[in-house]
């Protein structure tokens, strides 16, 4: 468990802002957007913060000096890359008919270069999610002229008195899915590492995914309305805490073990079929969070996890995409259900939806129900506890494939946005670098009203167990 705790006194000076362009002259149109960009729910921007310890050596002539200095390396190596990422150095709004363009002007990426006058040990390089902490190292546009207009992307690097240093990336999710973010990130690693240009390039496309309202009702029941669904005493609130969850690799074997068991034991006719680590994780997570919120057991209950289609598609997308390319899949649950029958059933629900949504009807229903929504408005304004919106980090390479010339990053976090309030969001992230003993484990983190946390905190506690039985 890794909760919110107030950090030590620091200041952070930010030193410089510009606006970074591209290298060369880029294109000048407007681009327009697919359905899946248009959902009003992705409309924010998304904040990451990766962690760099100081190089174990530095040299010290007055050119090489140049390249121990982060800042300058990402700057250079960005306004390279936005000869190939030009749009992202434009101007992001959505219009009168609801839809979103992209007007690439080539003004430039919000960069800050900042200091701290701490280091990065004296914070935990981070492993403790404390938010208000992290707000600092990723800047944050407020003034946009009065318009409605807004920069699709910006960063900070920060360099802290260690010599280490973090990297805060702003990403308007309109632009880019996790998949697109970590293909951009590694594509400025390949620029500031000294190779000509990035080894995948970026492509827009979104026209692929773009479909009328003339649309099949969804596959799966989505229960959007408020009536139907569950209820908890501690919503709504503005005590919320964040945690983040270590669950290692022996717990989610432990859970796997004990799955399996109680399959055996339900006289389950398809055991050859195993579950993976996020079939069972967001099961237990989902029925965890459940109970710690009290929500009463007569209502609904929405698990809804994001799965990938580019490579789904007829052609599928290709190489270099870097727009959202998701859809929703989902399973909804009478809360008794949930809480009091095997879990290796709910297991078996998710895996079932799951394989739903790999199939072409699906995923085409599916962009038709949205479209209709974006015309319509459609908007999750506000957590209501009974909705779980899961999405999985661990296979985008954020923390494999991020080498400046630092070594890889020693973290990465998720900088948590005001997006359904904060409390329907849940994110499987790999583990950091700092902890061996984490490798093939998953950092779960969750947003919780006070009064529910401690409920879940013992849940989270029962999988470390020796004895743990479900």
């Amino acid at each position: 468990m890794e909760p919110d705790q107030p950090a030590p006194f620091f200041k952070v000076q930010r030193v410089e802002t510009t606006l970074v362009k591209p290298l060369q002259p880029t294109p000048s149109n407007t681009l327009s957007f697919s359905t899946l960009d248009n959902d009003l729910n992705l409309e924010f921007i998304s904040k990451t913060l990766y962690i760099y310890k100081a190089k174990d050596s530095l040299v010290h002539d007055s050119h090489s000096r140049q390249l121990d200095d982060p800042a300058y390396l990402i700057q250079e190596a960005l306004s390279k890359l936005l000869v190939h990422y030009y749009p992202l150095a434009g101007k992001l709004k959505r219009h009168q008919d609801k839809r979103l363009r992209l007007n690439c002007t080539g003004e430039g990426v919000p960069f800050v270069v900042a200091k701290a006058d701490c280091t990065l040990s004296s914070l935990n390089y981070f492993s403790i999610i404390d938010i208000n902490t992290s707000k600092d190292f990723i800047y944050e546009e407020f003034d946009v002229n009065g318009t409605d207009e807004s920069h699709p992307l910006m960063m900070q690097v920060t360099k802290f008195a260690c010599g280490g240093f973090t990297i805060g990336l702003g990403m308007s999710h309109s632009v880019f899915d996790g998949f697109g973010a970590a293909q951009f990130f590694r594509a400025l690693t390949e620029l500031a590492s000294g190779e000509v240009e990035p080894l995948v390039k970026p492509v827009w496309e979104r026209e692929r995914l773009i479909v009328g309202t003339d649309f099949k009702e969804p596959i799966v029941e989505i229960p959007l309305g408020e009536v139907s669904l569950a209820k908890t005493p501690y919503l709504p609130s503005k005590e919320l805490l964040h945690e983040c969850f270590n669950v290692d690799s022996e717990s989610i074997k432990r859970l796997k073990i004990g799955l399996m068991k109680e399959r055996e034991s339900c006289g389950d006719q398809d055991l050859g079929e195993s579950f993976t680590t996020l079939e069972v994780l967001s099961a237990f997570v989902w029925r965890s969070r459940f109970r710690a919120l009290k929500l009463n057991l007569d209502g609904k209950t929405l698990l809804s996890f994001t799965v990938g289609i580019r490579k789904l598609l007829d052609p599928p997308l290709p190489d270099g995409y870097y727009g959202n390319a998701f859809v929703a899949s989902q399973v909804v649950l009478v809360g008794k259900d949930l809480c009091e029958s095997p879990l290796s059933r709910v297991v078996k629900m998710i895996k079932e939806s799951k394989k739903m949504a790999f199939k072409s009807e699906y995923i085409w229903s599916w962009l038709g129900f949205l479209e209709k929504a974006n015309q319509d408005g459609v908007k999750i304004d506000q957590s209501n506890g009974a909705t779980i919106m899961l999405t999985d980090w661990r296979q985008l390479g954020l923390l494999e494939q991020v080498d400046f010339g630092w070594k890889e990053a020693v973290n990465m976090i998720p900088v948590p946005w005001n997006v359904l309030g904060y409390v329907d969001l849940c994110i499987f992230l790999p583990p950091s670098n700092l902890d061996p003993s984490m490798r093939g484990g998953v950092r779960v983190l969750v947003c919780l009203p006070t009064a529910a946390m401690t409920k879940f905190n013992e849940e989270m506690a029962a999988l470390k167990l020796e004895d743990f039985k479900l």
